[in-house]
């Protein structure tokens, strides 16, 4: 059986990164190919020092060598796309020189203000490269590097979430209003205007997840100075994503750069309001079909709140389940990965 190796910075997190990651895992595994996940920190098979995004040194080359000797192909989930960690980066280059690999890229460089002056991604002519959207795509090609796009993907028939007991575990009555941002906190999820939404709307604003990048203090200040109630982190230790969804009335998602942003279609899919901000691949996601609320939009979405209406959100899963079904990762992957050389035995049917 042939084996594939999936490599990343951290693996198996709620970022987003590890959540495509996992889902490309399996696709793979559903292609016929045995599969080794590999990473810096979180729940690999195999962990490398050295690979974390805070590591202090770079990896041993021969480390990473041997943890990746025995792929016949390399997925390599934005390791080498980001130069979070450069030594790290440089090192798997230099190991996969050669060697059959696709780099899967959730973000680029100049995408993000503080490495605006770093170079494009390693290139070889033994790898492909994959984008998750149009937008990257032609950024790439712009030097000189061919890219297919292969958008992320989402079970269109999620678990249907807790929504009474995540609602009495964060302390709400029946009839308030809960807006949720069900991510991490940085800079560029504009989590201020977030919480200004939830000002508006006269809800209960909830942040998911924890920060990051040494934003914890502007999160306090943000927070402090709320005019709402606000909620951070899960609800219980078992809250799901899904019991997040369920708990909320809408979703904001403000962000001035994404590369995707997953809550743009997981909002669809677990049929809930959004409230999306002008980031650039926003307006490419938009373009299949969704009815979103702008970011000006906030007395729009407070009389659809007052009176919902279920055919936007019944039209929106329709989009996520033709466009961005999970079922169909596999079909998607199957060719880059046969024009890499690589013996697909699995079935690429749904």
């Amino acid at each position: 059986m042939p084996r594939a190796a999936v490599v990343s910075f951290r693996l198996g997190g709620g970022d987003g990164v590890s959540v495509e990651a996992a889902k490309w895992s399996a696709a793979v595994r559903r292609l016929g190919l045995d599969v080794t996940t590999v990473a810096g920190s979180g729940p690999a098979d195999r962990l490398v020092d050295g690979l974390a995004i805070d590591a202090a040194d770079g990896p041993d080359p021969a480390a990473v060598e041997d943890a990746l000797a025995d792929a016949d192909v390399v997925v390599v989930e934005n390791l080498c796309s980001l130069p979070l960690n450069p030594k790290a980066s440089a090192a798997v280059a230099a190991v996969l020189a050669g060697r059959p690999a696709l780099l899967h890229h959730h973000d680029l460089p100049w995408q993000r203000a503080r490495f605006a002056g770093w170079p494009p991604p390693s290139d070889d002519p033994a790898w492909r490269h994959v984008v998750i959207n149009e937008l990257s795509r032609a950024q790439l090609a712009a030097h000189g590097i061919a890219a297919t796009t292969v958008y992320n993907t989402f079970d269109p028939d999620p678990a249907a979430g807790r929504r009474r007991e995540t609602r009495t575990a964060l302390g709400l009555g029946p009839g308030e209003r809960l807006l949720l941002q069900p991510t991490r906190a940085l800079g560029r999820k504009r989590i201020g205007a977030a919480v200004a939404l939830a000002e508006s709307l006269g809800a209960t604003f909830w942040l998911l997840g924890p920060p990051e990048d040494g934003y914890g203090p502007e999160l306090e200040r943000i927070l402090a100075a709320a005019r709402c109630p606000v909620r951070r982190g899960p609800a219980a230790p078992d809250t799901t994503v899904a019991d997040a969804y369920a708990a909320c009335d809408a979703v904001t998602l403000l962000s001035s750069w994404e590369g995707f942003g997953n809550p743009a279609v997981e909002s669809a899919t677990h049929r809930r309001p959004l409230c999306i901000g002008p980031y650039p691949v926003a307006a490419e996601l938009a373009a299949f079909g969704f009815d979103w609320f702008g970011e000006n939009e906030a007395e729009r979405l407070d009389r659809w709140l007052a009176d919902p209406d279920e055919g936007l959100l019944e039209a929106n899963a329709a989009v996520a389940r033709r466009h961005f079904d999970v079922a169909d990762l596999p079909a998607r992957l199957e060719p880059v990965l046969r024009d890499l050389g690589v013996r697909t035995t699995g079935s690429v049917e749904p």
